[in-house]
């Protein structure tokens, strides 16, 4: 039967040392010709919004009527009451525990908001959600159809 290695013992010892042209590539080595890297730059955040649930843009590449749209959306989402996550003295079972958008239990003094159904989520997450589509991720009801007869009944 054949076997693959030439000797016993084919380990080869020098690849562990180091040697000069490892240095060098490494960088260690005063290379003439190698440039330094390019100087670091802040890039700047520009926001990314929906203005349909399938569509992304920067915030410089929508049109003035989208971006009217997005402030009427900001707007709204803002009149939403948030609050605490506090879970109280009781435990039960019927108490929401979980932001079904991002699925992390809640824990207390998580900022949440709620929605005009009763149902409550993360601030940060349900602010981005509805930025993308105005309903309620877990009943499909239209948030703002319940935020604007709210207001004409006051």
């Amino acid at each position: 039967m054949g076997n693959c290695l030439k000797s016993p013992t084919s380990d080869d010892i020098s690849l562990l040392h180091e040697s000069q042209s490892d240095r060098a590539s490494y960088g260690d080595g005063a290379d003439p010709d190698q440039e330094p890297p390019p100087p670091y730059q802040e890039q700047i955040h520009v926001p990314v919004y929906h203005p349909t649930p399938s569509q992304a843009r920067l915030a410089t590449q929508l049109t003035e009527e989208e971006q009217v749209r997005i402030a009427q959306r900001i707007g709204l989402i803002q009149h939403l009451p948030k609050g605490v996550y506090d879970p109280g003295r009781d435990g039960s079972e019927k108490k929401i525990r979980e932001c079904v958008i991002c699925m992390m239990d809640f824990v207390y003094g998580d900022p949440i908001r709620f929605l005009p159904c009763m149902h409550i989520y993360h601030l940060d997450c349900i602010d981005d959600w509805l930025m993308r589509s105005f309903t309620c991720p877990s009943c499909m009801e239209p948030v703002d159809a319940a935020l604007l007869s709210s207001y004409e009944t006051n």
